[in-house]
């Protein structure tokens, strides 16, 4: 059986950070509707501590779900349907025929946690309008 479900890939510098967020939402809200990746052009060593906690505040266990800074391969563009890019500029892939949405947010590398709240909120706002967009009912 083919896998139906649209493909989205969230792509940011470090992928430690507005990335993981909106993968880690992206999957709550649409459930196993949507196949989630996330990944970044330089990744970090770990996901940002302030994004970890502002998360596991909305019930999300970025540690228990294994969730880690990744390396952007290209196979990971080519096959998602929606590639979102969050401050990766030229660094990110371009392939013809793919979706392409660029959300522009803060960055919440070095800001403590009542600065990560907002841009958690915001990329929930998104996620939540991308599911729409998607034509997927969410969880």
């Amino acid at each position: 059986m083919t896998d139906t479900r649209p493909e989205v890939l969230f792509v940011c510098v470090h992928n430690a950070g507005r990335s993981q967020m909106a993968a880690a939402l992206l999957g709550q809200l649409a459930g196993d509707r949507v196949a989630v990746r996330s990944a970044g052009t330089a990744p970090a060593e770990q996901i940002n501590p302030a994004v970890i906690e502002a998360m596991a505040e909305i019930g999300i266990d970025l540690e228990a779900t294994g969730a880690r800074p990744k390396r952007l391969e290209d196979a990971a563009v080519r096959s998602s349907d929606v590639v979102i890019t969050m401050g990766c500029g030229d660094e990110c892939p371009f392939y013809p025929g793919k979706r392409y949405l660029d959300w522009e947010l803060e960055d919440p590398a070095g800001r403590d946690l009542a600065a990560v709240r907002p841009i958690r909120d915001e990329i929930r706002r998104r996620v939540e309008e991308l599911i729409g967009s998607l034509a997927v009912e969410p969880a």
